[in-house]
């Protein structure tokens, strides 16, 4: 934006020679140009867009940007008439009122959602919010800009209608034909990675053809734009390749040459009286006053805390490319002239403020405020032990390869627990990165910004892993976002957790450094992939799972489809872990085709016997006394396991929906078993080798435990904790899979067995 500021009126082309270059024949051009970077990045930002998240959000979202609208919309209304008399100004008050209304209401949407991707906050709570609010408002202008175009063209109202009608129209047949066309370039592709150019140019010349046209009949094509990105298929190769191409050229080039064209059209000769500066001054006052009164009204009436409705206030204030367009309509009046006063002041704000944000006026603020909130936006992991089965759940999953990635996909599905819940999986492909090529190569690369189809860097591995993906997205409609990692052995670790914590990940899988043979013996892999999942363990700030894939798992917890009911067994013992542990089991147990066994390992006292409790046989009076009639070692256990009967047997939500989904199908069942050492812990866990296709059990400390007692004496993988290494240990047979969870402790960077 500085580039395009010293290159426009204000400075450079204040020299006869160079306003000629630049404004004798090309202005046109400029226009276009900006036409068409606004077209890609609209449909960038849709294709980008948390969608689900938009609907689940659209009442939160909508009263915070009505709220702010509305106050703007009444400021703007109320100075028309004051800045109509006292600039002199000809033409329309009702043009004025509305582009007043405009540039007091407006919130630039590409401009939040750089500031959140920049400032690391685009996935929290509030900067999500911020996102689909400033669209929300960014909608409201536009509609107000279609108004001032078609009053400007004197359209009657039959005409009007016809031409609205026709504007839906379009978008609904370019939606349809994006997803035909996509479908049929993923089968086209199948074997490829990405798809050709070609194909790419096809699907963009889909949709400047549509921009255009609308432009043409008299219409922004801003929301048109977003729409047809938003609701693109997201799964299979053409999402995929949209993203990846797209990301790079608009980041790295679009949008700094739309933010320069931004500077270039600011004119700060038009700041040559007091009264110009005092009107500009109170239209920016009217501005930032709207929409904080605004937001906050909103915020307080949905109870959101003061400290974060004053940020997403100041976040509301950002301005930028739908004034731009407000300009251009009002040229012909004296009205431009107020615009290019107020984007002048916002330039000199932000340049002289905080010269190395590159986002439009408004940008202090809410930098200032981003930064001086850190503790609001920064990583608060809440572990799955204070979680609700039906709060969002976000988790990242890691692979060296396609041959745990089957399994990952089936813990993805069942991890969703019930249909309504929302899920956000990330799938990150963990590649090594050779020490002979250390120097010469990045050090780090993600998906999104690798263009290369190097076979050395994944291979045909990549290929293996994306049909994977995208026949569950297929099947199951739930989209898994796709990264790459090249990194070496000694670092990887860093590039997981910090990936985790920017996308405020709850849990972090890792596949298990051995694989099974085909004789079903598991074997050893490459060492830097334990020490990469021992570092993870030790460095990660949320909880960590390594997952013992045993083969036979990939075809049992892939359920989509399947009306088969699959048996999962929760071991507990106690302990963080294992509360942790039993936490996941919730969702899982919330699943249509789970069976889900909470197996509790005790002590054995004398006359002690053996429990048993199905759901489907017991009312909840019986349920509950089968956990309270036996005394129970922790608290913090105890308390754990009632909650997890009132979750799973009447409570969270619909009553009879969860009498009919788990009382009478009998999905969940209670076991206690009663040992007096570790040698009939580990007989008891033999006898139940071929029930289950999964076992979840919690890492434990190496604390001493009468259950557990001799059961490390031959311990090969301390990462997993005494019970998960004996599961996976390679004389022990077992059939199912094996998901050892940690649960985060600010404590565990000093894990001695680690």
């Amino acid at each position: 934006m500085q580039a395009g500021f010293v290159l426009g009126p204000s400075c450079l082309s204040q020299i006869s020679n160079v306003k000629s270059f630049f404004f004798s024949s090309s202005a046109d051009y400029y226009e276009t140009m900006a036409l068409y970077a606004r077209i890609i990045i609209m449909f960038l930002i849709g294709l980008e867009t948390d969608f689900p998240y938009l609907l689940r959000k659209l009442r939160i979202a909508g009263t915070i940007a009505c709220g702010s609208c509305f106050i703007c919309t009444v400021f703007a209304a109320a100075v028309t008439s004051f800045i109509f008399t006292e600039t002199g100004a000809h033409g329309s008050h009702f043009i004025m009122a509305l582009t007043l209304s405009i540039i007091l209401s407006n919130t630039a949407s590409p401009f939040v959602t750089r500031l959140a991707h920049d400032l690391k906050f685009a996935n929290t709570d509030i900067g999500r919010l911020a996102i689909s609010s400033s669209l929300i408002s960014d909608a409201y202008a536009v509609l107000l800009l279609i108004i001032i175009t078609r009053d400007k063209q004197e359209y009657g109202f039959k005409n009007s209608i016809f031409l609205g009608i026709l504007y839906s129209v379009v978008i609904i047949v370019v939606i349809v034909v994006n997803r035909h066309v996509a479908n049929w370039l993923n089968r086209r592709n199948r074997s490829q990675k990405y798809l050709k150019n070609t194909e790419i140019f096809i699907l963009l010349a889909i949709l400047f053809v549509a921009a255009t046209s609308l432009e043409t009949l008299g219409f922004s094509s801003i929301i048109a734009c977003f729409l047809i990105g938003a609701l693109f298929p997201r799964g299979g190769k053409t999402g995929r390749t949209l993203l990846i191409k797209l990301s790079y050229s608009v980041h790295n080039f679009v949008l700094p040459i739309y933010f320069g064209y931004s500077g270039f059209k600011s004119d700060l000769t038009h700041i040559n009286s007091l009264t110009n500066f005092a009107i500009v001054a109170i239209i920016i006052l009217l501005s930032i006053g709207g929409k904080v009164t605004g937001t906050l009204a909103a915020c307080f009436h949905l109870k959101i805390p003061l400290n974060e409705g004053v940020l997403l206030a100041f976040l509301m204030n950002l301005k930028g490319h739908v004034d731009l367009l407000a300009l251009t309509i009002g040229v012909e009046n004296k009205v431009s002239v107020f615009i290019y006063l107020l984007l002048d002041f916002f330039f000199l704000i932000k340049n002289l403020s905080e010269p190395n944000v590159l986002i439009d006026a408004g940008s202090v603020e809410p930098t200032y405020m981003v930064r001086r909130e850190s503790d609001i936006l920064g990583y608060k992991h809440i572990a799955f032990e204070f979680q609700s089965p039906e709060s969002e759940l976000k988790l990242l999953a890691c692979v060296h390869g396609p041959r745990p990635v089957a399994t990952m996909i089936g813990l993805i599905a069942t991890c969703k627990g019930s249909d309504n819940v929302a899920i956000t999986p990330y799938l990150m492909h963990l590649i090594e990165l050779p020490e002979k090529t250390k120097t010469t190569l990045l050090f780090h690369q993600k998906e999104e910004d690798e263009l290369s189809d190097d076979d050395n860097y994944g291979g045909n591995d990549v290929v293996e892993i994306n049909e994977a993906v995208d026949i569950f997205a297929a099947e199951t409609g739930v989209v898994i976002h796709q990264l790459k990692v090249v990194s070496p052995f000694a670092t990887m670790y860093d590039d997981v957790c910090e990936f985790a914590e920017d996308a405020r990940a709850s849990i972090i899988i890792l596949p298990f450094h051995k694989h099974q043979r085909i004789d079903g013996k598991l074997e050893s892999g490459k060492e830097g992939i334990r020490a990469t999942n021992q570092k993870v363990l030790r460095h990660a700030k949320c909880s960590v799972a390594i997952l013992v894939d045993r083969g036979l798992t990939a075809g049992t917890l892939h359920v989509s489809g399947s009306g088969m009911l699959q048996h999962v067994a929760m071991l507990f013992f106690g302990g963080p872990d294992d509360r942790e542990a039993l936490g996941l089991s919730k969702r899982l147990g919330m699943h249509h085709h789970v069976n889900l066994t909470v197996i509790r390992f005790l002590e054995k006292s004398e006359g002690g016997e053996n429990i048993g409790v199905n759901i489907t046989q017991k009312d909840e009076d019986v349920f509950m006394m089968a956990i309270s009639n036996h005394e129970l070692q922790n608290d913090a256990d105890n308390m754990q396991l009632t909650q997890f009967s009132w979750v799973l047997a009447f409570g969270l939500i619909d009553t009879n929906e969860l009498i009919d989904r788990y009382v009478t199908s009998g999905e969940v069942g209670y076991v206690e078993k009663h040992v007096a050492h570790g040698g009939e812990t580990a007989s008891a866990l033999r006898d139940m080798a071929d029930m289950y296709s999964m076992f979840i059990v919690g890492k434990g400390n190496k604390g001493h435990s009468t259950l557990t007692t001799g059961m490390s004496d031959w311990e090969e993988c301390p990462e997993l904790g005494k019970v998960g290494d004996f599961l996976a240990s390679s004389d022990f047979e077992l059939s199912g899979s094996v998901l050892v969870i940690q649960q985060h402790r600010p404590s565990n960077n000093g894990d001695d067995d680690l």
